[in-house]
């Protein structure tokens, strides 16, 4: 099969398209065919990129972590889905990615692809929508009625922070460079405080229920000042240096989990999500998706077949 992969620990000038053995199905995977598969600019920087679970070195390894296809094969003893099925979700951080024709994936880190969307779409929302599913709801219990803020709410995952905010009844207040306003605004935030044009510390934005992080450095550091006594400061980026008085500051990384990734299906069948997606490039042009991220790229680079 083709497959993008990166011989030795780099970034992405490193990456070469070339010849690749079928991926290997271990028990409970199904291998799917890759019609679209989504990145993270910084994903070659993580230790999963270059060994297994046991530390073992993995190169040559293959890129981009959320796929949508279709399913091509099932492993013996695996349940839940049949030939065919239009699927999407992540791939294990340890293991190859979806920047290939084929990947081998947890069946169990798999749902079925939105009825209403395209496979573009499909993989676009895995990473980030999990990461805001679960750092609104899980770790910032966000309820009906309360005031959150998204730093970075232009991205991918803060565009749908932002969606998924507003859908549970938030005001949602969105942070980002200028031309990300017009994204934020149009997903729903009430409010938007331009970064290039005006410290957050000066904004009006009032005591906060719950601060969303996706940008970190010094704007994290001075965020906890803006959540109200009890509130909740979370962050994707690095552990809170400072945490709000009288309430909780934590980091987390984004975990697999079926059940989520059938909500937002869920919802973007409803009408009431859609993945933000950036530009899509063949798969191929992996190393110019991931430069265009690191320039500033708003919402997903998706790679297609």
């Amino acid at each position: 099969m083709r497959a993008v992969r990166i011989h030795q620990p780099g970034d992405h000038t490193a990456l070469v398209v070339e010849e690749a053995p079928l991926p290997p199905l271990a028990t409970g995977d199904v291998l799917v065919e890759v019609r679209a598969a989504g990145l993270v600019p910084d994903e070659l920087s993580w230790p999963g990129a270059w060994v297994d679970r046991a530390g073992r070195d993995r190169t040559p390894s293959v890129p981009a972590h959320e796929v949508a296809g279709v399913v091509s094969q099932v492993r013996y003893g695996t349940t839940g889905f049949d030939l065919g099925d239009r699927v999407f979700g992540l791939t294990d951080w340890h293991r190859d990615g979806a920047a290939a024709d084929y990947v081998a994936v947890e069946a169990r880190n798999l749902a079925r692809v939105p009825s209403s969307a395209d496979f573009v779409q499909a993989a676009a929302l895995p990473i980030a929508g999990l990461t805001a599913w679960q750092g609104l709801f899980v770790h910032g219990r966000l309820q009906s009625g309360q005031t959150v803020v998204v730093h970075g709410a232009g991205g991918g995952t803060g565009a749908v922070a932002v969606q998924l905010a507003v859908d549970a009844g938030a005001r949602v207040i969105g942070t980002g460079r200028t031309n990300a306003a017009a994204v934020a605004l149009g997903f729903g935030a009430a409010q938007f405080v331009d970064l290039g044009h005006e410290r957050f510390d000066d904004a009006e934005v009032g005591q906060v229920d719950l601060l969303f992080d996706t940008i970190g450095g010094e704007l994290l550091e001075r965020s906890a000042a803006r959540v109200r006594f009890g509130g909740t400061l979370v962050s994707i980026t690095s552990p809170p240096p400072v945490k709000p008085v009288g309430g909780r500051a934590l980091f987390f990384i984004v975990e697999p989990d079926r059940s989520q990734l059938q909500e937002l299906a869920h919802r973007v069948d409803g009408g009431r999500l859609r993945p933000h997606v950036g530009a899509t490039y063949s798969i191929p042009a992996a190393p110019q998706a991931f430069a265009a991220k690191r320039r500033g790229l708003l919402g997903k680079a998706v790679l297609t077949a």
